[in-house]
């Protein structure tokens, strides 16, 4: 039986975050419909941030409640905090992401607050979930950021990154994902790491979030593959990275990572064609924006044929 692996789109978060254009709430609610009519089955489509610190995001309720409507995609957003993730719930989302970062450098650089600190506000916004009663509609995912190293602090101990996704699992985390955020790992860390992190966490959804910052993004989810992991961050045209984290360039290539997962077998459900051609809207909408991506460049192979329809 064939096995899905799932994408999830985070060019209108982690990609528009780095961007100069402030992209208008209109092309947003277009790229995310785009995304979900090519087959992406979840998308993260902003950010409860304050505008002050990330301008893009002063339309994220607009962008949430625009969304709201979408039924062939799930989405969800990003939150560093109570205060965002009670903006999320009362914007109606269905999914919050919340981040701790592995790092204390990190931790208190993009967040304002030592790595203790987040994992406590992670337990306030269960409790806020809870006394709203949404527990049984609102799934919350946990990103571990740093998890494979930090250009602020160095060396992240792997040890440390187990100990988090054992406390997040253990607080009411839905889902847990593991974040090179800036571009570090290499495929043997990832094997190792993603089997410690499965066997801590007792069957808890695990996700991967890769940059291709030194070339190694697809050779990650290759070992992240081997691991077991089946959920995957991508984002159009490899846009995006962390403002506090220096050096934290490009997320792995949502085209390339679906013809990546297809060509091994696992299906998708994505339409690579439609992606392409949702990619080049992008960069219309982002002029003088650097956009990454082989398949784009050369097109899908002539030998290409979907996982879905060769196992027909």
């Amino acid at each position: 039986m064939i096995e899905t692996a799932y994408i999830r789109e985070v060019g209108l978060r982690d990609g528009l975050q780095m961007v100069k254009t402030i992209l208008p709430t209109a092309h947003k609610l277009a790229f995310a419909r785009a995304a979900a009519e090519a087959g992406i089955p979840e998308i993260e489509a902003t950010s409860f941030v304050p505008p002050h610190v990330i301008p893009q995001f002063a339309d994220a309720a607009e962008v949430a409640v625009g969304l709201a409507d979408l039924r062939t995609a799930a989405v969800s957003t990003l939150v560093v905090n109570l205060k965002g993730a009670v903006r999320a719930f009362d914007a109606g989302q269905s999914k919050v992401n919340y981040v701790v970062s592995a790092s204390e450098t990190h931790s208190l650089s993009n967040a304002r607050r030592s790595t203790d600190a987040a994992l406590e506000e992670f337990r306030l916004i269960v409790a806020e979930r809870r006394a709203r009663g949404l527990k049984a509609t609102v799934s919350l995912c946990c990103g571990i950021a740093t998890a494979f190293g930090c250009t602020l602090q160095g060396e992240v101990p792997e040890d440390r990154v187990v100990e988090i996704a054992e406390t997040l699992a253990r607080d009411g985390a839905d889902e847990l994902m593991a974040a090179d955020t800036v571009g570090y790992a290499n495929p043997r860390q990832v094997g190792h790491l993603f089997g410690r992190i499965a066997a801590a966490t007792g069957g808890l959804p695990l996700a991967a979030h890769f940059h291709d910052t030194r070339g190694l993004g697809l050779a990650n989810v290759v070992a992240a593959l081997e691991a077991g992991v089946r959920r995957f961050d991508a984002s159009i045209g490899g846009l995006g990275g962390c403002p506090f984290a220096p050096g934290a360039s490009g997320n792995i290539n949502t085209e390339d990572c679906a013809h990546l997962l297809e060509a091994l077998g696992f299906d998708t459900g994505i339409d690579i064609d439609a992606l392409i051609a949702l990619r080049r809207k992008v960069e219309s909408w982002l002029p003088g924006e650097r956009f990454s991506g082989g398949v784009s460049r050369a097109g899908l192979p002539r030998t290409f044929h979907r996982a879905a329809a060769r196992a027909a």
